[in-house]
């Protein structure tokens, strides 16, 4: 594999995060996590969001650490080993990491993201599945449909043709799961990716989409999933309405806002609690 051409074609790409990120697509292109923004908020957030890159954030870049030592890619961790960051030399320090695209860490924090590591692969499941030598790291996967340039980029893309997307998480139980899956949008990623996948031959469509979910405290235990049917179903959905979307307001050149909305009703729960 290659590093993307300026002129990018359909197809896996082994390129930079920051790369990816950038969006090498003449054009632009539309990644699940713009789809997803195009649907739970609204064009003007997604355009906003667009033109308007956000720094660094803490608890991403702790994501981030630990997918390195799971996934054995990414940025290095770099140790600045000091209780606290808010002396000239340090701020200096950790920014100069940063800017060198790397992940300074506390001790403590870099303890706990090799204590993750440790015990997702204590896990028989998603050790099997992200098993060094059975597959890639962060690949990055661009194609085009109906006119609109789609990317998406694999957590894990196996050998035998199976995606993997390792996230961490707050809680695995299931039905902490089930409410970070629809707030996050999981059931859109899972078949977003599937769309890649397919468009570009790269996966077996037998084997399903498996999601390795790890909590981020002690003693960080680990769950494999996958979205069922209903769940599937939605993600579709929600992904044709984001491409319906984003066509039409590139073709207008609009973005707008939310609906007008002159009343606003309480949750349904609370209206059954009254009934």
């Amino acid at each position: 594999m290659t590093a993307a051409p300026v002129e990018v074609e359909p197809g896996l790409y082994d390129i930079p995060a920051e790369q990816y990120h950038s969006d090498p697509i003449p054009g632009g292109s539309l990644s699940s996590t713009g789809a997803r923004t195009l649907v739970k908020r609204c064009p003007a957030v997604f355009k906003w969001q667009l033109d308007n890159p956000q720094p660094h954030n803490k608890a991403l870049e702790l994501g981030t650490a630990a997918h390195k030592l799971v996934l054995d890619d990414g940025p290095e961790l770099i140790l600045v080993d000091a209780p606290r960051w808010d002396t000239d030399s340090l701020k200096a320090e950790v920014a100069a990491i940063r800017a060198a695209g790397d992940i300074p860490l506390k001790r403590h924090e870099l303890d706990q993201v090799r204590a993750m590591a440790a015990a997702l692969r204590a896990n028989e499941e998603a050790a099997a599945l992200l098993e060094p030598d059975s597959g890639l790291a962060e690949q990055s996967a661009f194609w085009e449909d109906n006119g609109i340039w789609r990317r998406c980029r694999f957590d894990w893309l196996r050998n035998d043709g199976q995606i993997v997307d390792y996230k961490t998480a707050r809680s695995c139980r299931r039905e902490d799961l089930e409410k970070a899956f629809y707030e996050h949008g999981y059931a859109q990623q899972q078949e977003w990716y599937l769309d890649g996948g397919l468009a570009l031959d790269l996966i077996d469509p037998e084997r399903p989409f498996q999601f390795v979910l790890q909590e981020k405290e002690p003693p960080y235990l680990v769950v494999v999933t996958t979205c069922d049917p209903m769940a599937r179903s939605i993600g579709r959905h929600l992904n044709e309405v984001a491409l319906n979307t984003y066509a039409i307001c590139r073709e207008r050149g609009e973005w707008p806002g939310y609906l007008p909305n002159p009343m606003t009703a309480l949750p349904s729960w609370v209206e059954r609690q009254y009934a």
